[in-house]
């Protein structure tokens, strides 16, 4: 096996340039592109996003991304979506009172968080769920971090038959628990940043980019 490529996708909404030196020292051949051809040839596909859940859909759309993402899991090769990046992932999102779709890859909805203090952010840890290939090698205790107003409280995928692996949910509380990754089949995320995570977020790319 080579030097795995990533495509780092450059649809006007997320933190490219930091995402591109991480998943390099991660191990990987890194391209900042919006061109699809590109992003569906790469080994993995990494979607950030920062902003507000709507703007990013409607970005992600006007590239051409979420086509890519469709045909890409269609195809069994790995997608990794971060911070808004996860969101947009879901059926939909609401903030402010404005309701958006997603990519409903996964059922549930992005809402406001329920807790004191908004937005959620600095450094917190996360309740791994058991047998995590994302988080191998991680201690319990490894701190991540996040910044985010928004998050989904409600996992509602399970797996539909025997034959069929169940996604693996990992949790953070900031009020109420909430999502902070998923890994279903192809198809993983984080609502935290990785790339903004120190060593523990470092560990986190690398087991990703040992999957390509």
């Amino acid at each position: 096996m080579g030097t795995p490529k990533v495509v780092v996708f450059d649809y006007g909404f997320g933190n490219v340039r930091s995402a591109e030196r991480a998943v390099a020292r991660a191990g990987a051949e890194v391209e900042i592109t919006h061109d699809y051809q590109r992003a569906m040839d790469a080994d993995g596909l990494l979607v950030p996003g920062v902003g507000a859940f709507a703007a990013c859909a409607r970005g992600l759309r006007r590239a051409r991304g979420d086509w890519v993402v469709e045909r890409r899991l269609a195809g069994g090769r790995p997608v990794l979506g971060i911070c808004v990046g996860m969101q947009i992932l879901f059926d939909r999102g609401i903030e402010h009172g404005e309701e958006a779709e997603g990519l409903a890859e996964w059922p549930g909805t992005v809402g406001p968080l329920k807790a004191e203090v908004v937005p959620h952010m600095g450094w917190n840890t996360v309740d791994v769920a058991e047998g995590s290939r994302l988080f191998a090698g991680l201690p319990k205790d490894a701190r991540y971090y996040f910044v985010h107003s928004y998050a989904v409280h409600d996992w509602e995928l399970e797996a539909t038959h025997a034959a069929m692996a169940a996604p693996l949910v990992s949790w953070t509380t900031h009020g109420r628990p909430f999502v902070a990754a998923v890994e279903n089949g192809p198809l993983w995320a984080t609502q935290f940043h990785p790339e903004k995570s120190g060593d523990a977020g470092a560990q986190l790319l690398s087991n990703w980019t040992q999957t390509l």
